[in-house]
């Protein structure tokens, strides 16, 4: 291959760091800086809450290598809607479609958009009214929306940029609980008798939502597929080193938490970020703090707007009826996509509260993957010839590790939060009537 086809092939497709940036932007996002204090408020305890964080990261390694082999061998960006359709059926891979454009994608985009603009205008304007801060919102996500639908080097250059910056700032942040702490909270990280009880508990359980939701967006990477340079070799390592380093950073950062500021002062808190640098770097630092946390969301944001829009790409392809989200740019970027998500996640800001949607989206996004993952089982079955790059290790301990702690938590949300779950049932549902309406003629 010459220099010139060098060149031409990697600016029309995304390197090894600029996906392992978005997979790493879209995890990092509204959780991880929001669900302590609500996991506080029934365990704790240091060593059940870490080993929550842990579990996460397990299930999200084990399912990112999972998706490395299907995704490997199935190499279509859609994320999902391309893997259900190939592995069960069409039908199936539309709602799941539907359900990735109308809520997986979008809804955590809102979040994470209003979330930025409550950080920052509680630091630039403290007093601003709630139409000022959905302005902002509003304002990240048309603009990332410009910038990821015009070219593709300035997309995945801004997309690593972010992510970086969001890596450092929360290593700065462990390092200065672990440096300038003058009197660490006396918090146990070690096993302590009665941490088993606490781990047998439904709140144990319960609690997992909050951490399954915050890993969200380890396989962001199969969304892109057919825009990653030699999916078969880069996949499995972007989906597991993605996921590796996001496990070790929530870990670190909890631990920093804990150690920080007392238990009292988190319980039932959304801000503790903002809590614990006051406890590590002085109240003056707040400000500082909220700004950064607010940098930091731009890259989730970001992030959601590059992937999210290929799953309405591929049902473009695939769906007659919505061929016109299928155009691409001369950049090979599906532009009419990617706003259209946008016009979603906008509509979500501007008409929905931040907790009415979120225990929804998890869920969802939950149940899409335990579907995929679920799907290594069959494709192996149903098409054993079929060419596979990677294939997943410790077969089938790997899979089931994140079947069975997906489940888990999947079965006690619809116990704990059934009218959501009706919801999500009922989206489902439309999505499949909808499928048979439009469906294309055989």
């Amino acid at each position: 291959m010459t220099a010139q086809s060098r060149k031409a092939v990697s600016s029309s497709q995304y390197g090894f760091a600029p996906a392992v940036s978005i997979i790493i932007a879209n995890m990092i996002g509204t959780g991880v800086f929001t669900s302590l204090g609500f996991q506080l408020q029934d365990l704790a305890a240091g060593f059940p809450i870490l080993l929550l964080w842990a579990l996460g990261g397990v299930a999200a390694l084990a399912g990112a290598l999972c998706y490395a082999e299907i995704g490997a061998a199935l190499p279509r960006s859609g994320g999902e809607y391309s893997l259900l359709r190939e592995i069960y059926h069409p039908a199936a891979g539309f709602v799941s479609g539907w359900v990735s454009s109308t809520i997986g994608f979008s809804a955590p985009t809102a979040l994470a958009a209003i979330t930025f603009s409550a950080y920052a205008l509680s630091v630039l304007a403290p007093d601003a009214a709630p139409a000022a801060r959905q302005a902002l919102a509003v304002c990240l996500v048309v603009a990332l929306a410009l910038i990821h639908a015009s070219r593709r080097r300035l997309s995945g250059g801004l997309q690593t940029f972010f992510t970086a910056v969001k890596i450092a700032a929360i290593v700065l942040f462990c390092g200065g609980a672990a440096l300038l702490l003058d009197a660490p909270q006396p918090v146990s990280f070690a096993f302590s008798e009665g941490d088993g009880a606490v781990i047998a508990s439904g709140a144990f359980a319960v609690s997992l939502i909050y951490v399954s939701y915050a890993y969200a967006g380890w396989n962001a990477a199969v969304y892109i597929t057919g825009e990653i340079e030699n999916p078969g070799r880069n996949l499995p390592r972007i989906l597991a080193v993605g996921s590796l380093a996001v496990a070790i950073l929530y870990v670190a950062l909890n631990a920093a938490f804990m150690a920080a500021s007392p238990a009292s002062d988190l319980v039932g808190k959304v801000e503790v970020g903002f809590i614990a640098a006051k406890s590590i770097f002085g109240d003056s630092a707040a400000n500082f703090v909220g700004l950064a946390m607010a940098g930091l969301l731009i890259s989730t944001v970001s992030a959601m707007t590059i992937a999210g829009p290929r799953v309405l790409q591929a049902i473009g392809e695939d769906m007659p009826v919505f061929r016109v989200l299928a155009k691409t740019s001369r950049d090979a970027i599906p532009a009419r996509a990617i706003y259209t998500q946008a016009a979603i996640a906008v509509f979500m800001i501007v008409t929905s509260s931040f907790d009415s949607i979120l225990v929804f989206a998890g869920f969802l996004t939950a149940l899409n993957s335990f579907f995929a993952v679920l799907g290594l089982f069959v494709l192996r079955r149903r098409r054993p010839e079929l060419e596979r790059p990677f294939k997943t290790p410790l077969v089938p301990a790997t899979p089931l590790a994140y079947l069975s702690l997906t489940g888990w938590t999947l079965v006690y949300t619809a116990m704990s939060r059934p009218v959501e779950i009706a919801f999500a049932a009922g989206l489902i549902a439309v999505g499949l009537a909808a499928y048979y309406a439009i469906r294309p003629e055989r």
